[in-house]
């Protein structure tokens, strides 16, 4: 019996990997289109113009510029300008 109690222990002691999210380009960087610039889960930030909110709630810039962040009525946003 203990065996078992020792081995299950042992099997929930692994850790995940990271998955690398957060603000990737910050403001007043210039980007591509194309270019990743916040990887996120859920809408801590939200697409302004010239943004993609793409399935995974990553924001990727649309066209090439500098990424502004900005704050409208409470919610955060970011945009290429």
């Amino acid at each position: 019996m203990a065996h078992t109690k020792a081995q299950r222990a042992v099997r929930g002691n692994r850790d995940s990997r990271s998955k690398r999210l957060g603000v990737k380009v910050y403001g007043e960087e210039v980007v591509k289109a194309g270019n990743i610039i916040i990887r996120q889960r859920g809408t801590k930030v939200r697409a302004g113009e010239g943004v993609l909110l793409c399935r995974d709630f990553t924001l990727m810039a649309l066209k090439a510029g500098k990424v502004k962040f900005y704050q409208k009525l409470g919610k955060q946003y970011v945009s290429v300008v």
